[in-house]
């Protein structure tokens, strides 16, 4: 990897973006600083990530300098840290191929999360709710916000299916890899003689999608306007009724 480089382009593109901010046009487009802040947020942890990856190095440098100085004091100083940094070394690089892969761009975007029961009968929905409250405690350790919008609830306090938001920085980014069929073979509330029963359930995971403005103008309306035909009182083919 080469540190120099990455470097470079990381703030040359922060200058850009911050040149961009300041600018009124995109001051004006809350759509467009949205893009641009998460672009910036993402940017500056890799500057992050690479100045603690040159920081390391200095440090690895250092210490094989010790090894080399024949100095006993040194010498043991630099056996005794050199696996941690070693260690710190491979995780920053690690960490780094990973921001600098290229990102989904609705990772950064909420959610909306809708969780149907599948085979299980009663079971499949009480396995729902214990799903919903899975994501819901894991959203709370992440800080995000869930609002649920709509459920169907069961006759044993479980969920047919519950549709509910998710709210905060890489909801989608973290959520998306959830959809699909979840299932679980365990022992129900619903079962009197302790059998194994297996149960379903299907998860969608969507980005939320972007407001739209639309501008209708009446000149772009078309009104179809209809009267009643046959038999019928003194006004039925004089009404506009339809």
């Amino acid at each position: 990897m080469n540190i120099a480089r990455e470097m470079s382009g990381v703030e040359a593109r922060l200058a850009r973006i911050d040149e961009e901010l300041c600018d009124q046009k995109a001051l004006r487009n809350p759509r467009r600083l949205r893009e641009l802040a998460s672009e910036r947020a993402g940017l500056v942890r890799i500057a992050d990530a690479l100045q603690l990856l040159v920081q390391t190095q200095e440090e690895l440098s250092e210490m094989e300098e010790a090894r080399s100085s024949g100095d006993p004091d040194l010498v043991q100083i630099a056996e005794e840290e050199t696996p941690g940094l070693l260690e710190k070394h491979d995780s920053l690089e690690r960490e780094l191929r990973v921001l600098l892969l290229p990102r989904d761009p609705n990772d950064d975007r909420d959610v909306i999360v809708e969780i149907r029961s599948g085979t299980g009968g009663e079971e499949a929905s009480l396995f729902v709710a214990d799903v919903f409250r899975m994501y819901s405690g894991y959203a709370s350790r992440k800080g995000w916000q869930v609002e649920v919008l709509n459920n169907r609830e069961s006759e044993r306090g479980g969920f047919k299916e519950i549709v509910f938001s998710v709210r905060g920085e890489g909801a989608y980014s973290r959520l998306k890899y959830e959809a699909g069929v979840h299932r679980v073979q365990r022992v129900p509330e619903t079962e009197a003689s302790g059998r194994i029963h297996t149960s379903a359930c299907t998860v969608a995971v969507l980005p939320e999608a972007d407001e739209v403005e639309v501008d209708l103008r009446p000149e772009d309306l078309r009104i179809d306007v209809y009267r009643a035909t046959g038999p019928g009182g003194q006004s039925v083919n004089t009404t506009d009724s339809a």
